[in-house]
């Protein structure tokens, strides 16, 4: 059931800022799918919404029915863009929205749209993109592969060279931050040869996860290639990037059948631990595939183990995510999304 709380006399829609709106709209959601946002959000951006939240008092429904159908507004519009662009993006708001709902939600991705560096290259097909960058620098395709969706960027990384593909991922995974005028140069470089085949702070770019993101989009053949092809010069990046590929609540992509066989290498006081900070939905797919009794233990145990060390759960937690790569890699599980499917017989 959605929370309630109270809200200081407060304030039209138009006078909230981001932050407020972000508390207001946690307020109104399910737990899980509030823990689930809170997820993407840095840290820095959490603590601001956890202070928001906080200092919230009695919300009127109407301004909460009015945030969520911002959000849901921003969304879909959110998807328009990846799917066809900003002419596109606006072209479907206007003839699926209030139009002044429409306007407000198109100048707000407008806005950044053109703060976001290499923005027109979503709007280019992948199999272009590749063959115009392939020939270029590694550090200039690891800039660039650093700025693009990470669908988008696993397919440009699919169709380099194997020796590139190392090339480039080391680079992503190495890089921290970029001075802003170098990726202007690129980018203004890249638009002005582009032109005709696509209708001052630190930039923070790259990094390990985004190498994760990506390698978790690709199939398993080429990952393999990649992360072997790195193993042998810097094995302790290939642990990192490995342990971050996969986490635990991805288990969720798992079929039941593989896990049930998960479950098999799992005693329970190491399920227990690990279910500890588990969402509903893990929980509930985790004793799904257990027999009543075994799953009714697990939930007893777990009432009575009382406060536990994050960093223990964590290690659980990393250790079934373990099993589950380990057992992924032999072929026994098969992960949705991880590239395995097209190999099943139906």
């Amino acid at each position: 059931m959605a929370r309630t709380t109270t809200l200081k006399p407060q304030k039209s829609m138009e006078e909230l800022d981001g932050t407020v709106k972000c508390a207001i709209l946690l307020l109104m959601l399910e737990e899980g799918s509030a823990q689930s946002i809170l997820r993407e959000l840095p840290q820095e951006q959490v603590e601001e919404v956890m202070r928001a939240l906080a200092s919230l008092g009695d919300v009127p429904r109407e301004l909460g029915q009015q945030v969520i159908s911002e959000f849901y507004s921003l969304a879909m519009a959110q998807g328009y863009l990846r799917e066809g662009g900003l002419d596109y993006a606006k072209t479907l708001l206007k003839n699926s929205l209030d139009p002044k709902l429409a306007d407000k939600v198109i100048q707000q991705i407008q806005t950044q749209v053109q703060r976001t560096p290499f923005s027109f290259l979503q709007r280019a097909e992948s199999g272009n993109l590749l063959t115009f960058i392939q020939d270029e620098h590694p550090q200039t395709i690891a800039l660039i592969v650093s700025h693009l969706a990470h669908h988008k960027a696993s397919e440009i990384l699919v169709g380099l060279p194997p020796q590139k593909q190392v090339e480039v991922v080391r680079r992503v995974a190495n890089m921290e931050q970029t001075n802003p005028e170098v990726v202007r140069e690129v980018e203004a470089a890249l638009e002005s040869r582009l032109s005709n085949m696509i209708s001052s702070s630190m930039e923070k770019v790259g990094g390990v996860e985004t190498v994760a993101e990506i390698l978790n989009l690709v199939d398993r053949a080429t990952e393999r290639t990649i992360m072997q092809g790195v193993e042998s010069e810097d094995p302790d990046l290939v642990e990192d990037i490995r342990r971050r590929m996969f986490v635990f609540e991805d288990i969720l992509n798992v079929n039941d059948k593989g896990i049930q066989t998960v479950l098999k290498e799992v005693d329970n006081s190491e399920l227990c631990m690990a279910l500890k900070t588990a969402s509903d939905d893990l929980k509930s797919k985790i004793f799904t595939n257990m027999s009543s009794r075994a799953a009714e233990a697990v939930r007893d145990d777990m009432e009575f183990m009382g406060p536990v060390r994050m960093s223990d759960v964590e290690a659980a937690q990393q250790r079934i995510v373990d099993i589950v790569r380990r057992l992924e890699d032999a072929g026994e599980i098969i992960i949705s999304g991880r590239g395995g499917e097209k190999d099943v017989v139906v």
